[in-house]
């Protein structure tokens, strides 16, 4: 199956009703554990990479296997850069063939957000690189984070429905991330979303709508989330809590610490796995690769190109 963009892999899900998962992976063993339960699964897949992961010469490590994994896949995968903040490293993802970029200015002003978010896409879009970006602002709910942050504060960085039409017409951007009461991260307390605003974005939204901190979000808020218009949910935390849980288990329950590292990580990657086969059954992507629409996807030239 081809490696796709951003676009490609959405208008499906927008069209059907259903969200296809963005997972972050940070080193082989998350890449895999993706692969193989979307191909079980039968379900398109997004993989993203994430700054801390790639600097240096990490990019071009974790993107070997990221390209390798999608092009030997037997389902569509999208290859993202999740939350980025800082021009060069877009476009080091667009000259490693990344298929999609996420432009982060959310912390800004409007004005500012729209000028650097036309920027980035003026660049993407000439290569067939697809552009999320995030209007609004969706912070961090880990404990002792300074971003923690009470339910009024967090009203304040809603996605703003007046803003959403005059953004995507200057911007150009190919899907957008909205502020409706989730955070990233390890929740504080059980999130309250707002579906009224998300009823109303989505409305007025041209283009496919994302979901950030999608870990710890309840089920049926996910579902409710989806039936409004959510087509694409990122998820790490969990991911994560689900590996390093059950590593500590089998490294605590040895008194070798001279251990195979596939010995030791096979359980570990079991979990993983089990919790990212429930999302895709939530989100409802399995099966969905079946499609026509899907099967008939076809990689774009990915091209270089400078700022």
């Amino acid at each position: 199956m081809a490696l796709v963009n951003l676009q490609e892999i959405l208008k499906d899900a927008r069209e059907k009703k259903y969200a296809v998962g963005a997972f972050d992976v940070s080193n082989y063993e998350m890449i895999r554990a993706v692969i193989e339960v979307a191909e079980e699964e039968k379900s398109p897949v997004i993989l993203m990479g994430l700054k801390l992961d790639l600097e240096g010469i990490g990019i071009e490590y974790l993107m070997s296997m990221m390209k390798l994994a999608a092009e030997g896949a037997s389902v569509p995968v999208c290859i993202h850069l999740d939350h980025a903040t800082e021009y060069d490293l877009i476009k080091r993802a667009i000259d490693h063939g990344f298929t999609s970029v996420m432009y982060d200015g959310s912390i800004l002003s409007l004005e500012e957000n729209i000028i650097n978010t036309k920027r980035v896409c003026e660049l993407a879009h000439k290569y067939g690189v697809n552009v999320e970006a995030e209007l609004g602002h969706v912070g961090d709910g880990i404990t002792g984070n300074s971003e923690t942050a009470s339910d009024e504060i967090v009203k304040e960085k809603l996605t703003l429905p007046e803003e959403m039409a005059r953004f995507i017409n200057e911007t150009e951007v190919d899907a957008l991330a909205v502020s409706i009461g989730t955070a990233h991260g390890v929740y504080v307390s059980e999130p309250k979303l707002d579906f009224k605003r998300l009823e109303i974005l989505n409305k007025i939204s041209t283009v496919p709508l994302v979901l950030h901190g999608g870990s710890g979000t309840p089920d049926n808020d996910i579902r409710k989330s989806i039936e409004l218009g959510i087509s694409k949910i990122n998820i790490y935390s969990e991911v994560l809590n689900a590996y390093y849980s059950e590593l500590k288990r089998a490294l605590n329950a040895s008194t070798n610490m001279s251990l195979w590292p596939s010995v030791v990580n096979k359980e570990p990657v079991e979990n993983m796995k089990k919790v990212i086969r429930s999302k895709i059954r939530l989100f409802g992507s399995n099966n969905r690769a079946m499609n026509k629409d899907l099967k008939d996807s076809h990689q774009k030239d990915i091209k270089k190109g400078d700022f």
